[in-house]
């Protein structure tokens, strides 16, 4: 692989930078550089301004209404987002469900749903786990029993992602209770409208409302929202996991985060000269950087083997375990740069209109409840210890 990025490449890049400076809206690049929490509303608008452009879902196929992007592309596109301070496009409806529905979904089906992501009439979220079923989501146990037309669904799921925005589920329900566990399971889409289904918050330690718990009580589901054939639902869950785990890598944030890191620690002062300047300080922020550019070759990998209609395995759970390692050390750097300034915690200097609230450098009032929000980094998408299992099976056989 030619690292060096071509002309017609380097064309495309000044391309997004333009679009970005012309059509990211400053409130929200404000929102996103101080680490202030975006709104409903706010990760709607980005959406619509994306879709507007044709570059929302820039890894579908142009004849489901993607911009037709190769692997670079689609890397250069999210790094300049991240480093332009654009918000993250909630996945759950456009990187995740999307791909699962071009790939094994009915013509119905596509022509159907995909239209309802991108215009964003839908709002999805995931239904994997569940109490007793995270990182091993073959033990799930919500039910859906078929009913004639219907599925009859009871069950529970939880730490699910923006619910309360959603109006669409997809969920993995237990068609036959007597098979292997891995081969009794359905990919079934939800209605949250539905009679029978409730959700509940789980506000998380910083007081943000963003996890949710989900219960099913006798809902009804129309057959035809079955995605693929009944009991084959892990063959489709493992091969959406493959684009979730490359999302939560998260490189291009990783990229943005650093250069914050890099601008904080060149200005902060520690024992009279610049953090940065720090032996012990300026030794771990260049093993993150090392690190951080040898994921961004694994990332255009495992980006390149996707476009070629491949389905990367150990190499999403290898980029997933080292993105979300990388990520971590660069918020624990963060919010030791901070210093005292990410000790104080306050809840509403995280929201647009209280920033008089917070003191320090850009983004301090969010340092430390980044830091400790973003510990779920490595558990979910399925935990870096299980990711380390796959390893293991997939290449070393054992």
């Amino acid at each position: 692989m030619d690292l060096q990025f071509t002309p017609q490449e380097e064309a495309f890049r000044d391309e997004v930078q333009a679009f970005l400076k012309e059509h990211l809206p400053a409130d929200l690049s404000h929102k996103v550089r101080a680490g202030l929490r975006l709104d409903k509303a706010d990760m709607e608008r980005w959406h619509a301004i994306l879709n507007a452009r044709g570059w929302l879902a820039n890894h579908w196929p142009e004849q489901y209404g993607g911009p037709g992007w190769n692997a670079v592309q689609k890397f250069i596109f999210e790094n300049e987002c991240a480093l332009a301070g654009a918000p993250r496009i909630v996945p759950f409806g456009v990187n995740m469900l999307g791909p699962v529905l071009i790939k094994y979904g009915t013509e119905a089906q596509k022509q159907y749903w995909l239209p309802r992501i991108l215009s964003g009439e839908d709002w999805w979220c995931q239904g994997y786990s569940e109490p007793g079923a995270g990182s091993d989501l073959a033990s799930v146990k919500t039910t859906a029993v078929r009913q004639g037309d219907h599925y009859v669904v009871n069950g529970q799921k939880t730490w699910t992602t923006l619910g309360q925005h959603a109006n669409m589920i997809f969920c993995l329900v237990r068609t036959d209770r007597e098979a292997k566990a891995q081969s009794g399971i359905s990919f079934l889409l939800v209605d949250m409208r539905s009679p029978g289904v409730e959700v509940r918050p789980i506000i998380t330690l910083d007081g943000e409302h963003e996890v949710n718990e989900v219960f099913f009580t006798d809902v009804r589901v129309p057959a035809e929202n079955l995605v693929g054939e009944e009991n084959k639902g892990w063959t489709y869950a493992k091969y959406l996991l493959t684009y979730e785990r490359t999302n939560i890598a998260g490189v291009g944030f990783s990229v943005a985060a650093l250069e914050k890191l890099k601008r904080v620690a060149a200005t902060v002062q520690c024992n009279g000269r610049p953090l940065a300047q720090d032996p012990l300080f300026a030794a771990r922020l260049a093993r993150v950087e090392i690190d951080l550019e040898n994921m961004k070759t694994t990332n255009l990998r495992v980006i390149a083997a996707v476009a070629g209609g491949g389905v990367p395995g150990a190499e999403s759970s290898m980029l997933k375990i080292r993105g979300t390692e990388i990520r971590q050390e660069i918020l624990s750097l963060t919010r030791r740069a901070m210093g005292p300034y990410a000790l104080p915690f306050e809840e509403e200097a995280l929201h647009a209109g209280h920033e008089d609230l917070a003191v320090g450098p850009e983004g301090a009032a969010a340092a430390a409840a980044n830091y400790f929000n973003y510990r779920k980094l490595s558990i979910f998408g399925g935990s870096n210890e299980i990711q380390k299992n796959i390893i293991s099976k997939m290449i070393l056989g054992l």
